[in-house]
Protein backbone atom coordinates (compact mmCIF):
# COMPACT_ATOMS: atom_id res chain seq x y z
CA UNK A 1 0.00 0.00 0.00
CA UNK A 2 1.51 3.59 -1.28
CA UNK A 3 -0.13 6.78 -0.13
CA UNK A 4 1.12 10.07 -1.48
CA UNK A 5 0.04 13.75 -0.36
CA UNK A 6 0.38 16.37 -3.57
CA UNK A 7 -0.89 19.84 -4.54
CA UNK A 8 -1.52 21.06 -7.71
CA UNK A 9 -2.99 24.30 -8.27
CA UNK A 10 -3.43 24.93 -4.46
CA UNK A 11 -5.80 22.06 -4.57
CA UNK A 12 -4.47 19.27 -2.28
CA UNK A 13 -4.90 15.56 -3.49
CA UNK A 14 -4.24 12.63 -1.91
CA UNK A 15 -3.53 9.06 -3.98
CA UNK A 16 -3.55 5.62 -2.51
CA UNK A 17 -2.84 2.50 -4.61
CA UNK A 18 -2.31 -1.15 -3.81
CA UNK A 19 -0.51 -1.46 -7.22
CA UNK A 20 3.14 -2.81 -7.54
CA UNK A 21 3.88 0.32 -10.08
CA UNK A 22 2.91 3.76 -10.42
CA UNK A 23 3.42 6.32 -13.25
CA UNK A 24 3.79 10.42 -12.49
CA UNK A 25 3.35 13.00 -14.85
CA UNK A 26 1.53 14.19 -17.39
CA UNK A 27 -0.23 11.94 -19.81
CA UNK A 28 -0.15 11.37 -23.20
CA UNK A 29 -1.81 9.87 -25.91
CA UNK A 30 -0.95 6.09 -24.91
CA UNK A 31 0.59 6.91 -22.05
CA UNK A 32 -1.67 7.65 -19.11
CA UNK A 33 -0.36 8.37 -15.54
CA UNK A 34 -1.58 7.13 -12.51
CA UNK A 35 -0.70 11.15 -10.63
CA UNK A 36 -1.55 13.33 -13.26
CA UNK A 37 -0.09 16.58 -12.95
CA UNK A 38 -1.52 18.36 -15.78
CA UNK A 39 -1.32 21.63 -14.17
CA UNK A 40 2.05 21.62 -13.94
CA UNK A 41 4.20 22.59 -17.24
CA UNK A 42 7.51 21.16 -15.73
CA UNK A 43 6.84 17.71 -15.37
CA UNK A 44 7.43 15.41 -18.38
CA UNK A 45 4.73 13.00 -20.54
CA UNK A 46 5.67 10.88 -18.13
CA UNK A 47 8.24 11.72 -15.49
CA UNK A 48 9.07 9.38 -13.20
CA UNK A 49 7.88 5.65 -11.89
CA UNK A 50 7.16 4.47 -8.14
CA UNK A 51 7.43 0.28 -7.58
CA UNK A 52 7.24 -2.35 -5.26
CA UNK A 53 10.56 -4.63 -5.70
CA UNK A 54 11.94 -7.36 -3.03
CA UNK A 55 9.13 -5.86 -0.36
CA UNK A 56 10.41 -2.18 -1.13
CA UNK A 57 9.34 1.04 -2.87
CA UNK A 58 11.78 2.59 -5.10
CA UNK A 59 11.43 5.66 -7.62
CA UNK A 60 13.05 6.39 -10.55
CA UNK A 61 13.70 9.82 -12.94
CA UNK A 62 12.22 8.69 -16.61
CA UNK A 63 15.11 11.11 -17.79
CA UNK A 64 12.07 14.06 -17.61
CA UNK A 65 13.68 17.64 -18.56
CA UNK A 66 13.68 19.01 -15.28
CA UNK A 67 14.41 15.85 -12.97
CA UNK A 68 13.32 14.45 -9.99
CA UNK A 69 14.66 15.18 -6.59
CA UNK A 70 14.40 13.32 -2.94
CA UNK A 71 14.78 14.94 0.20
CA UNK A 72 16.41 17.60 -2.47
CA UNK A 73 18.73 15.58 -4.15
CA UNK A 74 18.74 15.53 -7.75
CA UNK A 75 18.24 11.20 -8.76
CA UNK A 76 18.40 11.83 -12.55
CA UNK A 77 20.37 9.73 -14.37
CA UNK A 78 21.66 8.26 -11.04
CA UNK A 79 18.85 5.26 -11.62
CA UNK A 80 16.13 3.90 -8.53
CA UNK A 81 16.54 5.46 -5.52
CA UNK A 82 14.79 3.69 -2.14
CA UNK A 83 11.26 5.63 -0.56
CA UNK A 84 10.99 5.72 2.68
CA UNK A 85 8.11 7.18 4.42
CA UNK A 86 8.12 10.44 5.02
CA UNK A 87 10.46 11.50 2.02
CA UNK A 88 9.58 14.59 -0.15
CA UNK A 89 9.64 14.14 -4.02
CA UNK A 90 10.14 17.06 -5.98
CA UNK A 91 8.77 16.76 -9.37
CA UNK A 92 8.68 19.71 -11.49
CA UNK A 93 6.92 22.45 -8.93
CA UNK A 94 4.83 20.00 -7.36
CA UNK A 95 6.03 18.21 -4.30
CA UNK A 96 4.96 15.18 -2.95
CA UNK A 97 4.82 13.92 0.64
CA UNK A 98 5.37 9.94 1.02
CA UNK A 99 2.53 9.58 4.04
CA UNK A 100 2.72 5.65 3.87
CA UNK A 101 4.58 2.34 2.49
CA UNK A 102 3.26 -1.09 3.15
CA UNK A 103 3.54 -3.73 0.81
CA UNK A 104 0.50 -5.70 2.61
CA UNK A 105 -3.02 -4.57 1.10
CA UNK A 106 -4.54 -6.35 3.73
CA UNK A 107 -4.11 -3.31 6.05
CA UNK A 108 -4.97 -0.63 3.06
CA UNK A 109 -7.97 1.92 3.57
CA UNK A 110 -10.96 1.09 2.36
CA UNK A 111 -10.54 2.63 -1.17
CA UNK A 112 -10.07 0.74 -4.35
CA UNK A 113 -6.83 0.12 -5.63
CA UNK A 114 -5.32 2.91 -8.14
CA UNK A 115 -7.89 5.16 -7.67
CA UNK A 116 -6.94 8.98 -6.68
CA UNK A 117 -9.05 10.53 -4.31
CA UNK A 118 -9.74 14.07 -5.99
CA UNK A 119 -10.74 15.35 -1.91
CA UNK A 120 -8.88 15.07 1.29
CA UNK A 121 -10.07 12.49 3.50
CA UNK A 122 -11.41 15.24 5.55
CA UNK A 123 -13.29 17.07 3.13
CA UNK A 124 -14.89 13.99 1.95
CA UNK A 125 -18.98 13.95 2.71
CA UNK A 126 -21.31 11.48 3.61
CA UNK A 127 -24.51 10.80 0.93
CA UNK A 128 -27.08 13.84 0.82
CA UNK A 129 -30.40 13.11 1.45
CA UNK A 130 -32.74 12.57 -1.54
CA UNK A 131 -35.70 11.16 -3.01
CA UNK A 132 -34.61 8.11 -4.89
CA UNK A 133 -36.98 7.80 -8.11
CA UNK A 134 -37.28 5.78 -10.87
CA UNK A 135 -34.04 3.24 -11.49
CA UNK A 136 -32.56 1.27 -13.85
CA UNK A 137 -30.36 -1.97 -13.56
CA UNK A 138 -26.67 -1.02 -14.94
CA UNK A 139 -26.13 -4.50 -16.20
CA UNK A 140 -28.89 -5.19 -17.83
CA UNK A 141 -28.58 -4.46 -21.71
CA UNK A 142 -30.62 -1.26 -22.46
CA UNK A 143 -33.29 -1.28 -25.17
CA UNK A 144 -34.83 1.81 -27.07
CA UNK A 145 -37.54 -0.11 -29.49
CA UNK A 146 -40.56 1.24 -30.20
CA UNK A 147 -43.78 0.57 -28.89
CA UNK A 148 -46.55 -1.26 -30.72
CA UNK A 149 -48.16 1.14 -33.17
CA UNK A 150 -45.21 3.56 -33.42
CA UNK A 151 -45.20 5.75 -36.77
CA UNK A 152 -42.72 5.47 -38.70
CA UNK A 153 -40.88 8.70 -37.57
CA UNK A 154 -41.08 7.36 -33.80
CA UNK A 155 -39.62 3.79 -35.38
CA UNK A 156 -36.57 5.10 -36.91
CA UNK A 157 -35.71 7.06 -34.34
CA UNK A 158 -36.26 4.40 -31.98
CA UNK A 159 -33.76 2.11 -34.42
CA UNK A 160 -31.06 4.86 -34.50
CA UNK A 161 -30.53 5.10 -30.72
CA UNK A 162 -31.17 1.23 -30.62
CA UNK A 163 -28.44 0.89 -33.45
CA UNK A 164 -25.12 1.47 -31.51
CA UNK A 165 -26.12 -0.24 -28.57
CA UNK A 166 -26.16 -3.57 -31.04
CA UNK A 167 -22.75 -3.05 -32.28
CA UNK A 168 -21.57 -2.76 -28.77
CA UNK A 169 -23.21 -6.22 -27.31
CA UNK A 170 -21.79 -7.90 -30.65
CA UNK A 171 -17.61 -9.00 -29.81
CA UNK A 172 -17.27 -11.17 -32.87
CA UNK A 173 -16.21 -9.84 -36.35
CA UNK A 174 -18.31 -11.36 -38.36
CA UNK A 175 -21.45 -10.82 -36.30
CA UNK A 176 -20.81 -6.80 -35.91
CA UNK A 177 -21.11 -7.08 -40.13
CA UNK A 178 -23.89 -9.49 -40.17
CA UNK A 179 -25.53 -6.82 -37.60
CA UNK A 180 -24.98 -4.30 -39.32
CA UNK A 181 -26.73 -5.52 -42.54
CA UNK A 182 -29.77 -6.99 -40.51
CA UNK A 183 -30.05 -3.70 -39.03
CA UNK A 184 -29.88 -1.42 -42.20
CA UNK A 185 -32.64 -3.66 -44.29
CA UNK A 186 -34.45 -3.64 -40.98
CA UNK A 187 -34.62 -0.16 -40.35
CA UNK A 188 -34.61 1.02 -44.40
CA UNK A 189 -38.31 1.13 -45.41
CA UNK A 190 -38.83 -0.91 -48.26
CA UNK A 191 -35.75 -2.48 -48.13
CA UNK A 192 -35.72 -6.28 -48.00
CA UNK A 193 -31.98 -7.09 -48.87
CA UNK A 194 -28.32 -5.69 -48.21
CA UNK A 195 -25.09 -6.32 -48.14
CA UNK A 196 -21.64 -4.87 -46.47
CA UNK A 197 -18.14 -5.03 -48.41
CA UNK A 198 -14.80 -4.04 -46.58
CA UNK A 199 -12.07 -2.13 -48.51
CA UNK A 200 -9.03 -4.72 -48.41
CA UNK A 201 -5.84 -2.80 -46.98
CA UNK A 202 -3.49 -4.80 -48.51
CA UNK A 203 -4.98 -4.07 -52.40
CA UNK A 204 -7.60 -1.58 -51.95
CA UNK A 205 -10.64 -4.03 -53.45
CA UNK A 206 -13.55 -4.58 -52.05
CA UNK A 207 -14.70 -7.57 -50.34
CA UNK A 208 -18.04 -8.99 -49.25
CA UNK A 209 -18.28 -9.80 -45.82
CA UNK A 210 -22.04 -9.67 -45.05
CA UNK A 211 -25.19 -9.73 -47.02
CA UNK A 212 -28.89 -10.25 -46.32
CA UNK A 213 -30.62 -13.10 -46.99
CA UNK A 214 -27.83 -15.84 -46.97
CA UNK A 215 -27.43 -16.96 -50.34
CA UNK A 216 -26.67 -15.42 -53.44
CA UNK A 217 -25.66 -11.32 -52.54
CA UNK A 218 -27.21 -8.93 -54.69
CA UNK A 219 -24.47 -6.18 -55.16
CA UNK A 220 -23.59 -4.12 -57.88
CA UNK A 221 -19.64 -3.77 -58.13
CA UNK A 222 -20.11 -0.74 -59.78
CA UNK A 223 -22.03 1.10 -57.99
CA UNK A 224 -20.94 0.54 -54.53
CA UNK A 225 -17.04 1.13 -56.84
CA UNK A 226 -18.74 4.33 -57.32
CA UNK A 227 -20.14 5.09 -54.11
CA UNK A 228 -16.37 5.16 -52.88
CA UNK A 229 -14.68 6.61 -55.60
CA UNK A 230 -16.52 9.21 -55.15
CA UNK A 231 -17.47 9.41 -51.40
CA UNK A 232 -21.20 9.85 -51.56
CA UNK A 233 -24.63 8.07 -50.97
CA UNK A 234 -26.91 7.36 -53.42
CA UNK A 235 -30.81 6.12 -54.81
CA UNK A 236 -30.73 4.59 -57.64
CA UNK A 237 -33.46 2.81 -60.09
CA UNK A 238 -33.06 0.19 -62.83
CA UNK A 239 -33.74 2.00 -66.36
CA UNK A 240 -36.13 0.46 -68.75
CA UNK A 241 -33.98 -1.78 -71.04
CA UNK A 242 -30.85 -2.43 -68.79
CA UNK A 243 -28.95 -5.49 -69.08
CA UNK A 244 -26.08 -5.38 -66.98
CA UNK A 245 -24.83 -8.41 -65.60
CA UNK A 246 -25.63 -7.54 -61.84
CA UNK A 247 -29.17 -6.79 -63.04
CA UNK A 248 -29.62 -9.76 -64.90
CA UNK A 249 -28.16 -11.72 -62.31
CA UNK A 250 -29.58 -10.35 -59.52
CA UNK A 251 -32.95 -9.09 -60.68
CA UNK A 252 -31.91 -5.44 -58.79
CA UNK A 253 -34.72 -3.11 -59.04
CA UNK A 254 -33.75 0.10 -57.06
CA UNK A 255 -31.72 1.10 -53.85
CA UNK A 256 -29.45 3.01 -52.27
CA UNK A 257 -25.96 2.92 -51.66
CA UNK A 258 -23.71 5.06 -49.35
CA UNK A 259 -20.02 4.77 -48.30
CA UNK A 260 -18.77 3.79 -44.95
CA UNK A 261 -16.26 7.14 -43.54
CA UNK A 262 -15.17 7.49 -40.60
CA UNK A 263 -12.47 10.13 -39.59
CA UNK A 264 -11.88 10.62 -43.62
CA UNK A 265 -10.95 7.35 -44.26
CA UNK A 266 -13.08 4.91 -46.52
CA UNK A 267 -13.79 1.55 -44.57
CA UNK A 268 -15.95 -0.05 -46.86
CA UNK A 269 -19.70 0.46 -48.38
CA UNK A 270 -23.16 -1.00 -47.80
CA UNK A 271 -25.98 -1.10 -49.57
CA UNK A 272 -29.90 -1.89 -49.47
CA UNK A 273 -32.35 -2.96 -52.27
CA UNK A 274 -36.04 -4.17 -53.25
CA UNK A 275 -35.89 -6.08 -56.46
CA UNK A 276 -39.99 -5.42 -56.65
CA UNK A 277 -40.15 -1.82 -55.75
CA UNK A 278 -41.18 0.55 -58.97
CA UNK A 279 -40.93 3.81 -57.35
CA UNK A 280 -37.21 4.81 -55.94
CA UNK A 281 -36.41 4.92 -52.68
CA UNK A 282 -36.82 8.39 -50.70
CA UNK A 283 -34.44 11.13 -49.81
CA UNK A 284 -35.37 10.62 -46.23
CA UNK A 285 -34.36 6.96 -46.92
CA UNK A 286 -30.57 7.91 -48.12
CA UNK A 287 -30.42 10.61 -44.73
CA UNK A 288 -31.11 7.95 -42.83
CA UNK A 289 -28.88 5.12 -44.70
CA UNK A 290 -25.78 7.66 -44.57
CA UNK A 291 -26.47 8.46 -40.89
CA UNK A 292 -26.59 4.41 -40.52
CA UNK A 293 -23.45 4.02 -41.92
CA UNK A 294 -21.25 6.08 -40.00
CA UNK A 295 -22.42 4.19 -37.50
CA UNK A 296 -21.33 1.27 -38.80
CA UNK A 297 -17.73 2.81 -40.16
CA UNK A 298 -17.28 3.64 -35.97
CA UNK A 299 -18.36 0.48 -35.33
CA UNK A 300 -16.09 -1.11 -37.58
CA UNK A 301 -12.98 1.05 -37.20
CA UNK A 302 -13.48 0.38 -33.63
CA UNK A 303 -13.43 -3.20 -34.09
CA UNK A 304 -10.47 -3.45 -35.89
CA UNK A 305 -8.46 -0.81 -33.31
CA UNK A 306 -9.79 -3.73 -30.44
CA UNK A 307 -7.77 -6.43 -32.54
CA UNK A 308 -5.05 -4.96 -33.24
CA UNK A 309 -4.69 -3.81 -29.09
CA UNK A 310 -5.43 -7.74 -28.91
CA UNK A 311 -3.00 -8.63 -31.12
CA UNK A 312 -0.29 -6.05 -30.01
CA UNK A 313 -1.01 -7.77 -26.77
CA UNK A 314 -0.60 -10.91 -28.05
CA UNK A 315 2.74 -10.46 -29.48
CA UNK A 316 3.70 -8.12 -26.24
CA UNK A 317 3.03 -11.68 -24.14
CA UNK A 318 5.31 -13.52 -26.45
CA UNK A 319 7.59 -11.20 -26.01
CA UNK A 320 7.81 -11.24 -22.09
CA UNK A 321 6.62 -15.09 -21.81
CA UNK A 322 10.07 -16.65 -23.65
CA UNK A 323 12.17 -14.24 -21.90
CA UNK A 324 11.24 -13.48 -18.14
CA UNK A 325 10.07 -15.61 -15.38
CA UNK A 326 6.20 -15.84 -14.86
CA UNK A 327 6.01 -13.24 -11.70
CA UNK A 328 7.90 -10.33 -13.66
CA UNK A 329 5.89 -10.93 -16.76
CA UNK A 330 2.66 -9.23 -15.67
CA UNK A 331 4.62 -6.11 -14.29
CA UNK A 332 6.59 -5.72 -17.25
CA UNK A 333 3.56 -6.54 -19.64
CA UNK A 334 1.72 -3.78 -17.80
CA UNK A 335 4.94 -0.81 -17.71
CA UNK A 336 5.21 -1.81 -21.70
CA UNK A 337 1.77 -0.86 -22.43
CA UNK A 338 1.34 1.81 -20.23
CA UNK A 339 4.80 3.36 -21.59
CA UNK A 340 6.44 3.17 -18.43
CA UNK A 341 8.60 0.49 -19.31
CA UNK A 342 12.53 1.73 -19.06
CA UNK A 343 13.74 2.09 -21.89
CA UNK A 344 17.50 2.39 -22.45
CA UNK A 345 20.49 0.28 -20.64
CA UNK A 346 22.01 0.44 -17.51
CA UNK A 347 25.20 -0.59 -15.27
CA UNK A 348 25.00 -3.27 -12.58
CA UNK A 349 26.82 -6.12 -11.34
CA UNK A 350 24.93 -9.17 -13.07
CA UNK A 351 25.32 -12.74 -12.91
CA UNK A 352 25.32 -14.94 -16.84
CA UNK A 353 24.60 -18.51 -17.47
CA UNK A 354 25.56 -19.59 -20.69
CA UNK A 355 24.71 -23.79 -21.76
CA UNK A 356 24.72 -25.44 -25.19
CA UNK A 357 24.66 -29.28 -26.50
CA UNK A 358 28.50 -31.05 -26.63
CA UNK A 359 28.71 -32.22 -30.08
CA UNK A 360 25.59 -30.13 -31.73
CA UNK A 361 26.97 -29.88 -35.33
CA UNK A 362 27.87 -33.80 -35.22
CA UNK A 363 24.80 -34.78 -33.79
CA UNK A 364 23.17 -31.86 -36.57
CA UNK A 365 24.37 -33.65 -39.26
CA UNK A 366 23.59 -37.16 -37.72
CA UNK A 367 20.08 -36.13 -37.62
CA UNK A 368 18.81 -33.38 -39.79
CA UNK A 369 16.84 -30.37 -39.70
CA UNK A 370 13.24 -31.47 -38.78
CA UNK A 371 14.56 -34.44 -36.31
CA UNK A 372 17.27 -31.88 -34.24
CA UNK A 373 14.00 -29.28 -34.15
CA UNK A 374 12.04 -31.83 -32.59
CA UNK A 375 14.79 -32.56 -29.97
CA UNK A 376 15.35 -28.86 -29.35
CA UNK A 377 11.38 -28.30 -29.01
CA UNK A 378 11.82 -31.24 -26.37
CA UNK A 379 14.84 -29.65 -24.25
CA UNK A 380 14.48 -25.97 -24.56
CA UNK A 381 10.93 -25.76 -22.52
CA UNK A 382 12.31 -27.75 -19.67
CA UNK A 383 15.63 -25.83 -19.41
CA UNK A 384 13.66 -22.41 -19.82
CA UNK A 385 11.76 -23.74 -16.74
CA UNK A 386 14.57 -24.13 -14.64
CA UNK A 387 15.93 -20.67 -15.29
CA UNK A 388 12.62 -18.99 -14.62
CA UNK A 389 12.24 -20.70 -11.40
CA UNK A 390 15.03 -19.32 -9.82
CA UNK A 391 14.69 -15.60 -10.89
CA UNK A 392 16.63 -15.97 -14.34
CA UNK A 393 15.71 -14.48 -17.44
CA UNK A 394 16.53 -15.34 -21.19
CA UNK A 395 18.27 -12.94 -22.93
CA UNK A 396 18.40 -15.00 -26.00
CA UNK A 397 18.31 -18.57 -27.73
CA UNK A 398 21.31 -18.88 -30.00
CA UNK A 399 20.97 -22.28 -31.96
CA UNK A 400 21.67 -24.92 -29.39
CA UNK A 401 22.72 -22.40 -26.78
CA UNK A 402 20.56 -20.57 -23.92
CA UNK A 403 22.00 -17.13 -22.85
CA UNK A 404 20.81 -16.35 -19.17
CA UNK A 405 21.29 -13.54 -16.69
CA UNK A 406 20.41 -12.92 -12.90
CA UNK A 407 20.26 -10.31 -11.83
CA UNK A 408 18.41 -8.60 -14.25
CA UNK A 409 15.89 -6.58 -15.32
CA UNK A 410 15.52 -6.74 -11.77
CA UNK A 411 18.18 -6.38 -8.79
CA UNK A 412 18.76 -9.83 -7.28
CA UNK A 413 20.80 -9.87 -4.09
CA UNK A 414 20.64 -14.07 -4.91
CA UNK A 415 21.92 -13.99 -8.01
CA UNK A 416 24.54 -15.89 -7.86
CA UNK A 417 23.51 -18.49 -5.87
CA UNK A 418 19.96 -18.94 -8.15
CA UNK A 419 22.38 -18.93 -11.03
CA UNK A 420 24.47 -22.06 -9.63
CA UNK A 421 20.82 -23.89 -8.47
CA UNK A 422 19.15 -23.55 -12.02
CA UNK A 423 22.18 -24.60 -13.95
CA UNK A 424 21.71 -28.09 -11.52
CA UNK A 425 18.08 -27.88 -12.06
CA UNK A 426 18.73 -27.78 -16.09
CA UNK A 427 21.53 -30.59 -15.76
CA UNK A 428 18.62 -32.50 -13.62
CA UNK A 429 16.09 -31.71 -16.07
CA UNK A 430 18.48 -32.44 -19.08
CA UNK A 431 19.13 -35.99 -17.35
CA UNK A 432 15.18 -36.72 -17.29
CA UNK A 433 14.70 -35.56 -20.92
CA UNK A 434 17.41 -38.06 -22.22
CA UNK A 435 16.45 -40.75 -19.71
CA UNK A 436 12.87 -40.47 -21.77
CA UNK A 437 14.74 -40.19 -25.13
CA UNK A 438 16.81 -43.50 -24.69
CA UNK A 439 13.79 -45.29 -23.53
CA UNK A 440 12.20 -44.13 -26.75
CA UNK A 441 15.48 -44.91 -28.81
CA UNK A 442 15.65 -41.43 -29.88
CA UNK A 443 19.20 -39.80 -30.31
CA UNK A 444 20.01 -38.00 -26.87
CA UNK A 445 22.22 -35.23 -26.13
CA UNK A 446 23.84 -33.97 -23.03
CA UNK A 447 24.68 -29.88 -21.93
CA UNK A 448 27.78 -27.97 -20.73
CA UNK A 449 26.93 -24.99 -18.58
CA UNK A 450 29.60 -21.71 -17.56
CA UNK A 451 28.52 -18.83 -14.87
CA UNK A 452 29.84 -15.64 -14.62
CA UNK A 453 29.76 -12.61 -12.85
CA UNK A 454 30.53 -8.81 -13.10
CA UNK A 455 29.45 -5.19 -14.17
CA UNK A 456 27.41 -4.92 -17.28
CA UNK A 457 25.14 -3.25 -19.43
CA UNK A 458 21.66 -4.68 -19.63
CA UNK A 459 18.20 -3.51 -20.40
CA UNK A 460 15.52 -2.66 -22.98
CA UNK A 461 16.45 -1.48 -26.31
CA UNK A 462 14.62 -0.50 -29.26
CA UNK A 463 11.18 1.64 -29.52
CA UNK A 464 6.90 0.11 -29.43
CA UNK A 465 7.38 -1.24 -32.96
CA UNK A 466 10.72 -3.50 -32.06
CA UNK A 467 11.61 -3.79 -28.60
CA UNK A 468 14.51 -6.07 -27.20
CA UNK A 469 16.06 -7.34 -24.29
CA UNK A 470 19.89 -7.10 -24.04
CA UNK A 471 23.06 -7.80 -22.44
CA UNK A 472 27.09 -6.07 -22.99
CA UNK A 473 29.66 -6.77 -21.13
CA UNK A 474 32.38 -9.29 -19.86
CA UNK A 475 30.79 -11.23 -18.46
CA UNK A 476 28.62 -12.71 -21.58
CA UNK A 477 32.50 -13.70 -23.07
CA UNK A 478 33.90 -15.11 -20.03
CA UNK A 479 30.86 -17.13 -19.38
CA UNK A 480 30.85 -18.45 -22.73
CA UNK A 481 34.40 -19.41 -22.54
CA UNK A 482 33.81 -21.59 -19.29
CA UNK A 483 30.60 -22.53 -20.92
CA UNK A 484 32.63 -23.78 -24.15
CA UNK A 485 35.13 -25.51 -21.49
CA UNK A 486 32.55 -27.55 -19.76
CA UNK A 487 31.89 -31.54 -20.58
CA UNK A 488 28.78 -32.98 -20.74
CA UNK A 489 26.92 -32.49 -17.33
CA UNK A 490 29.14 -29.99 -16.30
CA UNK A 491 28.56 -26.86 -14.54
CA UNK A 492 31.84 -24.43 -14.55
CA UNK A 493 32.01 -21.21 -12.85
CA UNK A 494 34.72 -18.17 -12.79
CA UNK A 495 36.27 -17.41 -9.39
CA UNK A 496 34.46 -14.15 -9.28
CA UNK A 497 31.23 -16.79 -8.95
CA UNK A 498 32.92 -19.41 -6.90
CA UNK A 499 33.84 -16.53 -4.22
CA UNK A 500 30.10 -15.92 -3.53
CA UNK A 501 28.60 -19.38 -3.22
CA UNK A 502 31.67 -21.53 -2.35
CA UNK A 503 29.73 -22.22 1.35
CA UNK A 504 26.64 -23.54 -0.52
CA UNK A 505 27.96 -25.56 -2.53
CA UNK A 506 30.74 -28.35 -3.41
CA UNK A 507 33.47 -27.75 -5.80
CA UNK A 508 36.63 -28.72 -6.99
CA UNK A 509 39.26 -26.17 -8.29
CA UNK A 510 40.37 -26.70 -12.54
CA UNK A 511 42.60 -25.08 -15.06
CA UNK A 512 41.05 -24.87 -18.64
CA UNK A 513 42.67 -23.82 -21.69
CA UNK A 514 40.44 -20.58 -23.48
CA UNK A 515 41.18 -19.79 -27.32
CA UNK A 516 41.75 -16.04 -26.60
CA UNK A 517 42.78 -15.50 -22.64
CA UNK A 518 44.98 -18.74 -22.78
CA UNK A 519 44.68 -20.57 -19.08
CA UNK A 520 42.31 -20.21 -16.51
CA UNK A 521 41.23 -20.96 -13.17
CA UNK A 522 37.40 -22.68 -13.24
CA UNK A 523 35.55 -24.25 -10.46
CA UNK A 524 33.79 -27.40 -11.27
CA UNK A 525 30.41 -27.76 -9.13
CA UNK A 526 30.06 -31.33 -7.71
CA UNK A 527 27.01 -30.85 -6.06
Amino acid sequence: MIRILYSVCGKETVFQSTSAQVAIGRPKPGTPCDIDLSPDVKVSRPHSRLWLEDHQYWIEDLNSKHGTKINGEEIKGQGKRQLRAGDSVAVGETILRIERLDESAATADPVEANQPLTLPLELQIGEPAVTIGPTSDAKSQSTFQAQPGASDSERRVALLYELPLRFANESRPEGLLQTIVESLVEVIPGAVRGALLLVDPETGGLVLKAHLPVGQPSVSMTLAQRAVARREGFIWRMNAGDTTRSVLLHGIGTGIYAPLIWREEIVGVVCVDNPNREEMFATEDLRLLMGLAHYGAMAVTHQRALDDLVRQSDLTDRLFSSRFAPHLRKNLARAAATGSLPIGTRQSHITVLISDIRGFTQLTAQLGAQRTGDLLNEYFPSLSDAIFAHNGTIERFVGDAIFAVFGSPQPDNQQHESAVRAALAMQAASAAIMKSRLARKAETCEIGIGIDCGEALHGFIGNAERLEYTVIGEPANLASRYCNAAGKGEILLSPEVHAHVFSQFTSERIEILTKHQGTKVAYRIKG
